[in-house]
């Protein structure tokens, strides 16, 4: 792989870091703070069926949104095109790509079958090697899963291009919120990363909080209050059905995430004015205890690897972070700056910890290392809170909120360095999102 094709790794990295290519492994040492965004062309796919024209065309947008959504690649209209594409098979003339300063163009064709088989293909190439990045691939599924098809597409080409998992194919759990702030309705919605294909999981006839994915994406964890106390739900996505996970008479559960097997759910209880951390076994219902302390412990999240936990707790006299053994004890504080911590979330790779900070009347958005180390903010509003991880760990997601009787919740997401902030497209207010991880 070319070497500027690569050099946008310098929006996506904070450390030097080793990347595989086809001449060879290369480094880039990463020194500046912005990076341009690389240019690539991405021509409407070829139709090679008439019933298939228009979704080759939608199928190649949406590849392209999805790219320059990162912020780390910028399309170049077709307008300036010279060449055009107009057979999948035929020789590309790197030429007129070279000259309109494409720096990687993505290729590719769509065909409609009988009974509504839709196959998708595609091809990626380094305009100024002159070659092609990897093999081309096909997708096949129902004419109903274009989209999911195209972000396919695309996290194949960012993939090839970064050297790092794509997360485009994914979907987030959130609280869709209407009505006047003074009577906010809420319920549960699922949608694409992008906004598209929204689907209601609940009604709002009671509030709903803090819904979870799984780690296979097919069901998901939340609190309702429903019963006038909060109590745990576990839903299955597919059917939409759903049990009491957790009903303890004279107790409040809430704040429940899932261990990476998905056999465990880590909770807060409160009995008796006292909040702690729980785990139980989602078959067997079998729980166990983890904290015991006067102070208020909660918003549990457990590490990559299922061994460790990292949950707020205001032992100190200040809400902080804090990380114990995924079986309880003594745990130790990672959160030292001035001002509060609080609903701290692993990220996928085990090198991070996502939290919300309060300090000097600011709501922020912050990562740091697991050691607590190297503490970076990355947003600052009337109020930032909620972080979830995408499925690669390189963008967060939370909820951002208007001040004032109009005030309305929404969803922004931001790239770990801090770039690309940027509004989640969302069907009126929403708030506590959750990312899937990548789709089967």
């Amino acid at each position: 792989m070319m070497k500027r094709l690569l050099t946008l790794l310098a929006a996506l990295m904070a450390l030097s870091l080793p990347v595989s290519a086809q001449n060879g492994p290369l480094r880039i040492e990463i020194t500046e703070g912005v990076i341009e965004p690389l240019p690539f062309a991405a021509p409407g796919f070829v139709p090679e069926s008439g019933a298939a024209r228009q979704l080759a065309q939608d199928i190649a947008q949406v590849v392209a949104e999805d790219l320059a959504g990162t912020g780390l690649f910028r399309q170049i209209p077709d307008s300036a095109f010279i060449s055009q594409i107009s057979s999948f098979s035929s020789p590309v003339q790197f030429a007129d790509w070279k000259a309109i300063n494409a720096q990687a163009l993505i290729t590719g064709a769509v065909d409609l079958q009988a009974g509504g088989r839709l196959v998708v293909k595609f091809r990626l190439y380094d305009v100024f090697a002159g070659q092609e990045l990897g093999q081309g691939l096909q997708f096949a599924g129902t004419r109903d899963g274009w989209r999911r098809m195209a972000h396919k597409v695309a996290d194949a080409v960012y993939s090839r291009i970064t050297g790092e998992g794509g997360y485009f194919d994914s979907r987030v759990v959130y609280v869709s919120e209407t009505g006047p702030k003074s009577d906010r309705k809420k319920r549960l919605a699922i949608m694409d990363y992008d906004g598209a294909n929204v689907q209601y999981l609940t009604d709002s006839s009671s509030i709903v909080l803090a819904p979870r994915f799984s780690p296979t994406g097919d069901r998901i964890l939340y609190t309702s209050y429903e019963t006038g106390f909060p109590r745990i739900y576990l839903l299955d996505v597919a059917s939409v059905r759903r049990r009491v996970l957790e009903d303890q008479e004279g107790t409040m559960s809430f704040a429940p995430r899932f261990s990476p097997d998905g056999q465990t759910v880590v909770y807060s209880v409160t009995r008796g004015g006292n909040t702690d951390i729980f785990r139980m076994n989602v078959a067997t219902g079998q729980t166990k205890r983890l904290t015991s302390a006067p102070s208020i412990e909660t918003a549990p999240s457990f590490s990559p690897d299922g061994s460790q936990i990292v949950f707020e707790s205001d032992r100190s006299g200040t809400q902080q972070l804090y990380i114990m053994d995924a079986n309880g004890g003594e745990p130790r504080r990672i959160s030292f700056g001035k001002g509060r911590y609080g609903t701290p979330v692993w990220s996928p790779r085990g090198d991070m910890i996502a939290f919300t900070k309060q300090s000097k009347g600011r709501f922020h958005i912050g990562v740091m290392r697991t050691d607590g180390s190297e503490e970076r903010l990355l947003t600052a509003s009337f109020l930032d809170e909620g972080p979830t991880w995408s499925p690669n760990g390189r963008v967060i997601m939370f909820t951002r909120e208007t001040q004032g009787a109009g005030g309305e919740a929404s969803l922004y997401s931001v790239d770990i360095s801090g770039r690309n902030l940027k509004r989640v497209k969302t069907e009126g207010g929403a708030s506590d999102p959750s990312w899937s991880p990548l789709q089967n």
